[in-house]
């Protein structure tokens, strides 16, 4: 039986953290893993100041696409050392709906995803892609808490 699995992956050891985790821990032989990345292309335009000028925002947009190229790169050798099959599916908007998104469209029997472990203050004002996702989520999801994230130190 396949399982399709998402999960998000961004540049951080966080995100790095869960997809290991996954692939020693959790996945099953079959299955079939959808990497899901969010580009910040929304918050990199959202500054009035740099609407004004083109030249400032083309430039932003293609230093994030040399990291999201790097980051696809990375992750990519990493299936093919494991010999993993799937893919790696780049969206854009906000990233916890976008990654709910993401696993109705895959047809995804599991979310699986870190967490930055932020503090709970942090939390209250920031909000929390893990919190959304879990709170959002038709599927089951696993959210992978980092040895180092904030709330591992108290």
């Amino acid at each position: 039986m396949t399982r399709t699995v998402v999960i998000g992956i961004d540049d951080s050891e966080f995100s790095e953290y869960a997809f290991d985790f996954y692939t020693k821990q959790a996945m099953l032989k079959g299955d079939v893993i959808i990497l899901v990345h969010v580009s910040e292309y929304t918050s990199l335009v959202q500054a009035p100041a740099l609407l004004t000028d083109p030249v400032v925002v083309t430039e932003l947009i293609k230093e994030e696409e040399v990291k999201v190229k790097r980051l696809v790169d990375r992750y990519s050798e990493k299936m093919k050392k494991l010999h993993l099959g799937g893919k790696v599916k780049q969206m854009a908007g906000k990233s916890g709906e976008a990654i709910i998104a993401a696993a109705r469209e895959e047809g995804a029997g599991l979310i699986v995803m870190g967490t930055r472990g932020m503090g709970k203050v942090r939390r209250t004002f920031l909000g929390s892609v893990s919190d959304y996702v879990l709170h959002h989520s038709e599927v089951p999801v696993l959210v992978c808490r980092h040895p180092h994230s904030e709330e591992h130190k108290k």
